[in-house]
């Protein structure tokens, strides 16, 4: 093992999806085939729960340590310049870059596209290389494992994992493209020191319309003394820990461009945990980063050299 490495390692260690986000709005409706509209907002920027984690991570100025991969392509290339500030490493797959086209509606709401490109091709042996042993408080966040086709069947053991190698283990499961395998995320739960998820997810994975019977039901599968979080959009936050209810109530705001909110309040609400923020403050924080960042748009990614102190970025095959 590298010594000076694993001294230097940062506290936040994020295994999850990195693509390329093709964002345009805004629709009124669905438009008849054969049609063409003009979109008057665009972007083209890196994407994916764990890339906007990282990302949001940034911007707050706590360090990251992002470990995904990309595709054998320009668009490659392209994501992996993107990180400069954030320790990287990503695992070049021979196969096409994920591509995601967000369409953003006028009532608030958005649809995604994706295609599986690299994501398909993200390997265990790749994270467990990267996520180093720790004896310092630290926490490793998994996202998007419905995405990660090679590494789906392996979660439960990489979480196990992470757990012995010294990390405080969170997840945030995303939304699942061919629908919900409850047992399978119930495997997961004992695993998680953290669960961060939103309001439908949370009643999706339990099974039930009601909400605090959802709440009830995946806290007795979590640890004793873990923390369930859940994101109810504009409203806020809301987390149960040791059997107390914190709720965050955010103030209301117009905002064209939503997708990342839930990644973003992650990397607020870890960061205050780990520089030994309560439950409370985690939510705090959580709220008030995805606020920062969520109003931004374009969301032009901030050059090199722009956070000084910050790991340089590396790309690892």
């Amino acid at each position: 093992m590298d010594t000076a490495r694993h001294l230097s390692h940062p506290p936040l260690s994020i295994v999850g999806d990195v693509g390329v986000d093709l964002v345009l709005g805004s629709l009124t409706e669905w438009p008849q085939l054969g049609t063409e509209l003009l979109m008057p907002r665009s972007e083209l920027r890196p994407g994916g729960s764990g890339a906007n984690a990282a990302l949001a991570a940034r911007h707050i100025g706590h360090r990251a340590h992002l470990i995904s991969a990309v595709g054998n392509d320009h668009f490659g290339q392209w994501l992996a310049e993107q990180f400069a500030g954030i320790e990287t490493s990503l695992e070049i797959c021979d196969i096409e870059t994920t591509v995601s086209v967000g369409l953003m509606h006028t009532c608030g709401e958005r649809n995604f596209f994706t295609t599986q490109g690299h994501l398909q091709r993200v390997s265990a042996e790749h994270v467990l290389a990267h996520l180093l042993p720790t004896d310092a408080p630290a926490i490793a966040l998994f996202t998007a494992p419905f995405l990660l086709t090679d590494l789906r069947p392996r979660y439960a053991a990489l979480m196990a994992e992470a757990g012995r190698r010294g990390y405080r283990v969170a997840l945030d499961t995303g939304w699942p493209p061919e629908g919900w395998d409850r047992a399978e995320v119930m495997s997961w739960l004992p695993h998680c020191d953290h669960l961060l998820i939103n309001e439908l997810e949370a009643q999706s994975i339990a099974g039930t319309d009601d909400l605090d019977n959802a709440l009830t039901l995946i806290g007795g599968a979590m640890k004793p003394d873990a923390s369930l979080i859940v994101k109810v959009g504009a409203r806020g936050a809301l987390g149960i820990e040791g059997g107390r209810r914190v709720e965050r109530i955010t103030e209301p705001a117009e905002i064209f461009d939503t997708i990342g909110a839930g990644d973003a309040f992650n990397a607020g609400y870890l960061a205050a945990r780990l520089r030994g923020g309560d439950l409370a403050e985690g939510l705090a924080a959580g709220c008030r980063t995805a606020g920062a960042i969520l109003p931004r748009f374009p969301r032009k990614t901030i050059r090199a050299g722009e956070f000084a102190g910050c790991l340089p970025s590396t790309v690892l095959a």
